[in-house]
């Protein structure tokens, strides 16, 4: 099977499993959740109010055609309006989106790099007290919680030394460095933890493969095992661990964008659920499941570029 024809089967496996994740964000929003009427207009409101209320939203509409409309929103990107500001969503999501990618692509690119070069030189060290204090430290990262990370730096980093600017956001480069410059620390220390022990997981598998001795044997120098060998033949789960995380990074980190006020998708979606703006939250939603979907489809086309041993099915 050629690579495009695979390709097109995949995207249309996907039509299906789209429907079935706006099927399960339906009974989520529409079947099991509590009337949103309730706590936008508070306990005391009358049956008229909710009635009122409830039609201009479009919750009295039956449920196949509430169903039909997650489905649309899928497969066109209109998602309405935002109960809470009145604004196109779709709107809203490509204001918040540059913030959001603004903070999170700079980190995950760079925690990658780091993390798999770091992972290379304790795994080409593996054993010694350099690769024993290097997971020590990795698990030490992964043990404090993102908050002290975030509190740590704004007071210290930001208030006490001036580094950073403590919240905000600026538009255009290079206005925005300051503003951006430790939320981007912060994630890269936060992701540098977990993905070094994975990364280092995954070579050291890989080294103590047959194909390993067998090039020792011929000669090679460890050096040449690892980048040619070991880093190769470990891509393939390198790349499905970072593929599949791009989409998480395209609905920014709600935590970051909340406490630095950065005005991206992370944020949105946190004002959204605080203040039960089910079509943002939905919107949300939708597109993450999309985004998941798709890059799954990415990471089994990448699989065959990586390594030509796979065979498209």
């Amino acid at each position: 099977m050629s690579l495009t024809s695979y390709v097109l089967r995949r995207l249309f496996y996907v039509i299906p499993v789209i429907l079935g994740v706006c099927f399960l964000i339906f009974i989520i929003f529409s079947v099991v959740s509590p009337d949103p009427t309730i706590s936008m207009l508070g306990k005391h409101a009358t049956k008229a109010q909710v009635l009122e209320l409830r039609e201009a939203l479009g919750l009295n509409k039956p449920l196949y055609i509430q169903y039909f409309d997650i489905v649309k929103s899928a497969f066109t990107f209109d998602f309405g309006r935002s109960w809470s500001t009145k604004q196109e969503i779709f709107e809203m999501i490509k204001q918040g989106a540059i913030p959001s990618m603004t903070i999170t692509f700079p980190a995950f690119f760079l925690s990658v790099l780091l993390s798999v070069s770091i992972s290379l030189f304790v795994a080409f060290y593996r054993g010694t007290f350099l690769d024993k204090g290097v997971v020590f430290v990795c698990v030490a990262l992964m043990s404090i919680s993102s908050l002290v990370y975030i509190l740590v730096g704004q007071w210290f980093f930001a208030f006490k030394l001036g580094l950073f600017e403590i919240s905000g956001y600026e538009e255009g480069f290079p206005d925005v460095v300051p503003y951006v410059l430790l939320p981007i620390i912060i994630i890269i220390i936060l992701s540098v933890g977990p993905d070094v022990r994975f990364y280092r997981t995954v070579m050291l598998d890989e080294i103590y493969q047959d194909y390993v001795r067998t090039a020792r044997s011929k000669g090679l120098s460890e050096r040449k095992i690892m980048f040619k060998h070991v880093l190769k033949n470990a891509m393939v789960s390198i790349i499905t661990y970072v593929v599949l995380r791009i989409p998480f990074l395209i609905l920014g980190s709600l935590l970051i964008e909340s406490f630095f006020g950065i005005p991206g998708l992370g944020g949105m979606t946190l004002k959204a659920v605080n203040s039960s703006d089910f079509p943002v939250i939905k919107a949300m939603a939708v597109l993450s499941g999309i985004a998941t979907i798709l890059f799954n489809v990415i990471t089994d086309v990448l699989y065959v570029v990586v390594d030509p041993r796979v065979k498209l099915n």
